[in-house]
Order: C-alpha cells, then sequence, then structure tokens
C-alpha cells in the first residue's frame, strides 16, 4: 500500500511539472444512446415581458403591468432556446379567474372573495377552451395570439407544454368558448346527490356555500372596494373545496377558490369504474387505450380528455398534470394513453409527491414524468442550506434506479422558494453545485424557472402571499428578468455583471447536457468509496461517473461556500475495467468552462485524480 502512495506522489508531481504521456485505448462498449436529456424552461407567462417596474403592493393591471403573448418574440424565444433548452412550459395559459372586467368580450365578472390575489390563480380554470384575456393584445383574438406564440416557439426549436388542472375547476366555472356539442363541467350534474358516478362535482345538498373568514389581516383585493367583495358568493347547493373539504364554509387555508372534479370515486373511497388487471402495468399505451374502449367511463374523464384533445390540435406538445395523486390512476391511464394515441411523443409530466405512488403513476398511469421533488430537491436544498449531507444523495439515486429516467429534476419552480431569497439560501451562487447534480446525475429531464438564471430572489410583496416565491397571483415585475429583457431587446443590457456570469453558468451547464451521450448513459457513485478511502474527501463534497460508449465523465462537486477542497479522488478499480483502462495517464477536460486539463492516473487498475475545487466549484472531466 505504501508503494502505492508514493506512485500516486511521484505521478501527481508528474501531472503538475508536464510530464508528457501516452493515453491507452479503450475498448468498444455496447452501450447504445439514442436520445439526448430534455430542458424544460418553466415560465410565467404573465410577468416575462411585463417591463413596468412599479411594483405596487395589490396593484392594478393598469398600476404594475403585464406580459402579453406577443412579448415572446423570435429573439427572445432564441434567446431562450440557445440558453439550452428543449421544451417551453408556459404557465399560467388556460382562462382561469382575474379581477379585471372583460364583460365587453362576454366574459363574466370573477369574485374578488373566491379568488386569490388581483390577477388569480393560474391554478382556477374558469374555461378550459380558451386562454387569459389579460395575455393578449387584443382581446377577442386571444386564442389566435397563443396559436400564433404555438408557432414561434416552434420556429424556434421549442416544444410548448401548458397546464391541465384535472383535479379541481373555478368555483364559477363557464365556457364561453367550448366547442359545439361540449357540455360545460357540472351543467348536467344532479345536484340533490352528494354523489353520482357521472356528476362532474361532489355537492353538500341543501347547504350553501359561504366565503370563509379571512384569517391574518387578509382581505380580497388587499381591502380595495369592488362591487363584488362583500362575503358572498351565489353557490347553491355548495360543491366540495378542490382539496377535497367537504365543509359548505371552507377554511381559509383550503383551496377555497376552487372546487374538487369527480371522477367516479365515491365519499366511502369506492371505485365506480373498471380497473387495471393484474399485470397491465407493464402493457404499453395502445394496450391501455385498447383497454377503456369497450367500459363505461366516468364523465369527468371524457371531459378531461377532450379537452386535452383540444390542446394537442392546437399545436401544443404536452402537459404539466398539477397534483395529478389526487386524480384516480386509472384515469390517467384512459386519458394518457388517449394523448399518445394522438400523439406519441407528448410530454407528459405530473406533480406527484407520494413516493409510493410513483411507480403506479408511470407505469399504470402512463406519465412520462414525476417531480423528483421529495427525495432529490428536498435532499439538495438540505446540503444548499448546510443543514444536509452530499451522503444522502447516492441512495435516492439507488432507491429510484428502475424509474430513474422518469423523475424530473428541478432547484425552482413556481410553488418552490427562490434559491436566492433569505428563506431558501440568501446566495444564487450556492445553486451552481446543486444544478450540475440536478442536470447531470441522471438521464431523467431538467427544469429550471425563469429568472433562475439570474439569481431572481423573489422578494417583490404584491399582494396574495408571502415573498420568496414569486408571486402567481399579483401584476407584479421580476427585477432580474426585467433588467435581461432590456425593454424587449432581450439582450441583458440592463443585467448586472453578477447576473451575466450566472446565466453563463446555466448556459454552459444546459447546452453541454443536451449534446452529452454519456448523460443517457450509465451512471455509478464513487462518493461512498472515497468517503472511506479519500483523505480530505468530506460529506460536502460529492462524485459520481456518467458513461457511454463514447463519452467517459467524471463529476465533482464542491458544497461548501467557504472552502476550497484539496484531494486525491479515487476512481474504483470496477469503473477502470470497465472503461478499459490500463496502466498510465489520460488527459481529462472540463467541460463548463475548458480550463487546463487534469489527468487521470491509472495504476494497477486504480485511478487517481488531483482535485482542487474553489469553494461552489463543480468540474466535469471528460475523458480524452
Amino acid at each position: 500500500m505504501k508503494k502505492i502512495y508514493i506512485f500516486i506522489f511521484v505521478a501527481i508531481l508528474a501531472i503538475l511539472i508536464g510530464c508528457a504521456t501516452e493515453k491507452a485505448p479503450q475498448r468498444e462498449l455496447t452501450l447504445k444512446t439514442v436520445h439526448k436529456k430534455t430542458v424544460v424552461y418553466q415560465v410565467f407567462t404573465r410577468l416575462f415581458g411585463n417591463t413596468n417596474t412599479t411594483n405596487k403592493l395589490w396593484g392594478s393591471i393598469e398600476e404594475n403591468g403585464v406580459g402579453k403573448f406577443n412579448d415572446f418574440t423570435d429573439k427572445a424565444l432564441s434567446e431562450i432556446k440557445d440558453l439550452g433548452v428543449t421544451h417551453i412550459w408556459y404557465t399560467g395559459v388556460p382562462h382561469h379567474d382575474v379581477i379585471r372586467d372583460y364583460t365587453a368580450y362576454g366574459i363574466s365578472n370573477d369574485d374578488p372573495d373566491v379568488v386569490k390575489g388581483i390577477a388569480g390563480s393560474p391554478y382556477a380554470v374558469k374555461d378550459y377552451y380558451n386562454v387569459n384575456p389579460d395575455l393578449a393584445v387584443n382581446v377577442a383574438n386571444r386564442l389566435q395570439e397563443f396559436e400564433a406564440l404555438i408557432e414561434r416557439s416552434h420556429k424556434n426549436g421549442l416544444k410548448v407544454i401548458i397546464d391541465i388542472v384535472p383535479n379541481h375547476v373555478a368555483r364559477n366555472y363557464q365556457s364561453i368558448s367550448k366547442p359545439a356539442g361540449t357540455k360545460d363541467f357540472g351543467s348536467e350534474d344532479d345536484i340533490s346527490k352528494v354523489y353520482d358516478v357521472n356528476n362532474n362535482f361532489y355537492y353538500v345538498p341543501n347547504e350553501v356555500f359561504e366565503v370563509p373568514d379571512f384569517l391574518n389581516g387578509y382581505l380580497p383585493l388587499g381591502g380595495k372596494k369592488h362591487p363584488l367583495s362583500d362575503k358572498k358568493f351565489d353557490e347553491n347547493p355548495a360543491k366540495w373545496t378542490g382539496n377535497g373539504s367537504r365543509s359548505p364554509k371552507p377554511n381559509f387555508y383550503d383551496w377555497y377558490e376552487t372546487v374538487k372534479v369527480n371522477y367516479g370515486v365515491s365519499p366511502t373511497g369506492k371505485k365506480d369504474f373498471d380497473t387495471l388487471p393484474p399485470g397491465f402495468e407493464n402493457k404499453d399505451y395502445k394496450k391501455h387505450f385498447e383497454f377503456w374502449q369497450d367500459k363505461i367511463i366516468p364523465n369527468s374523464w371524457i371531459k378531461f380528455r377532450d379537452i386535452a384533445l383540444y390542446w394537442l390540435s392546437k399545436g401544443v406538445d404536452g402537459f404539466r398534470f398539477d397534483m395529478a395523486e389526487m386524480v384516480p390512476v386509472e384515469f390517467w391511464s384512459f386519458m394518457n394513453s388517449s394523448i399518445k394515441m394522438k400523439n406519441p411523443n407528448a410530454f407528459l409530466l405530473a406533480e406527484v409527491y407520494n413516493p409510493n405512488l410513483y411507480r403506479d403513476y408511470i407505469k399504470k398511469g402512463k406519465m412520462d414524468y414525476l417531480y423528483d421533488k421529495v427525495q432529490l430537491y428536498d435532499t439538495l436544498k438540505n446540503v444548499m442550506q448546510g443543514r444536509g449531507f452530499t451522503d444522502h444523495i447516492p441512495p435516492i439515486l439507488e432507491d429510484l434506479k428502475d424509474i430513474e429516467h422518469h423523475m424530473l429534476h428541478f432547484l425552482e419552480n413556481h410553488d418552490e422558494q427562490r434559491i436566492a431569497s433569505l428563506d431558501f439560501a440568501g446566495n444564487p451562487e450556492k445553486a451552481k453545485p446543486a444544478m450540475v447534480v440536478s442536470a447531470t446525475i441522471s438521464t431523467a429531464p431538467t427544469m429550471i424557472y425563469f429568472g433562475q438564471e439570474f439569481g431572481e430572489d423573489g422578494s417583490e410583496n404584491a399582494g396574495f402571499g408571502n415573498p420568496s416565491r414569486t408571486s402567481i397571483f399579483d401584476y407584479v415585475g421580476v427585477p432580474s428578468v426585467q433588467r435581461w429583457v432590456n425593454n424587449k431587446k432581450f439582450d441583458g443590457g440592463q443585467s448586472t455583471q453578477e447576473e451575466l456570469n450566472l446565466r453563463d453558468f446555466y448556459k454552459r451547464l444546459l447546452n453541454f447536457t443536451i449534446n452529452s451521450d454519456a448523460l443517457m448513459g450509465e451512471y455509478q457513485d464513487i462518493h461512498q468509496f472515497n468517503r472511506e478511502n479519500t483523505l480530505h474527501y468530506n460529506a460536502k463534497t460529492l462524485s459520481f461517473v456518467r458513461y457511454s460508449e463514447d463519452e467517459k465523465l467524471i463529476i465533482v462537486l464542491n458544497f461548501d461556500a467557504q472552502d476550497a477542497q484539496k484531494f486525491v479522488l479515487e476512481i474504483p478499480e470496477n469503473i477502470i475495467k470497465k472503461w478499459n483502462l490500463k496502466d498510465g495517464s489520460y488527459p481529462l477536460k472540463d467541460q463548463l468552462y475548458q480550463k487546463e486539463n487534469v489527468t487521470l492516473e491509472v495504476h494497477q487498475s486504480k485511478g487517481f485524480v488531483a482535485m482542487k475545487l474553489k469553494p461552489l466549484e463543480s468540474v466535469i472531466l471528460k475523458l480524452q
């Protein structure tokens, strides 16, 4: 053992003085990779192009401004594409409740007592067959303006994703745009019953809905006067609230602005529809589609299937399904197989937070991707906050290895705190090693939230909700994005140097991931091995390898924001053998910043790399 370490010391010394070595031949591997990584850019549509910097508390659309579909110009979309993005998720597109008078366009006014914020929640959809009128320059042509945005997005090489929220709709759902022959949710319900398999909603017969008691000093619209803000909303009989509350007077913390959709599950939990036979989780979407053809389907299933097919016909390429686990998995088998029959390449992403349900919703429900929230995201957040250790990351990959491709990774979205906020990390630089992990540790898609690439801190107090999350309920500007938008030049002309440097990091990383064969290949943890065998390698460091037939990567990260890390990373013998490396020296080149090469020294079938990592530094070392 002493001789080995003497050899390592000599080898590293040789590296430092520039000793030239020859690269040994590599054997051919049989691993084939066809697809490349997917990167989703989530953008809150009404905020992206808003250049108004007023940010008045509870400000109206006239006071605080709003972005439009037309703000996504070819220049804006090409810049998003060049960031390393493959799919763009336009959040908040379907027509949801808003507090603005659009009656001139045949749209009924919405009641502030059952609307969150002034601009309204994007997850209280009022009309699934049209789009948010706030987003249009010409309200009468709002749908055509969105169709033009779909076309522009495609022209710029971006696939388009929008939200569908099957668990609930706005309390006042009423489509004025539905196709001929389409019935509104609830229009044919038997409202004398709590439940009927073909009712779209659950009811509280003989009870009238009551607006909840507002708490913590909250007043609709911040207390501004409004003719409908009177603590009354006409709903008789009362319906169950979106989160499942059966009370005619929901709690302030319930999803009181929405009503729950009935999928044929009785109040006792009985499923009044066919279930999938044993083993059907192993069947493809075509078999799932065939299964439902001769079955009796609850009415709500058909309504949401028709909504999805409608948007596919408009050119939408996929959907993000809100709170999918609150809807029975059998519905998803029906819904998603119908979507896939229309577009086999449709991108289907679901919000599911219970790890015990992951495999059901992927295999039985035919979801493409689920949020990896409660495992990877929560763990990375703890590490970034200094409350967790990198030792907890490799077991997640082991636990999810059979479904790793289906677990989408993110560090921010509209529900989560901004990394740069004081309540999260207080420093966007702390996202760098976590983002490298998120983007490179598996074959799963990567998602970033607009403004993340600039270090947006979400500190604006817009009205409903608390700062640290960019508001999705009110009209507000997003300062770091506005500086980059630069009066719609989309060139970063007002951005700080720190913001431009951070965006450059994201651009380098994301573009590498969508072009890498290895990231769609094999993964192996080397962290635990080095924790046990390497001096000075600690729980704020992480390392793993990714490889394919044509590309071998060693990825090493330092989560420590104060201290540099210096150690000799060891590559286990089994990897050296898989890569067919003989004793000798092999140059490694960093793929992020193309900085000075380091060298992999192989001796007696073990590999060694002299590592020097600055605080929060990450390297993606490619075997040359």
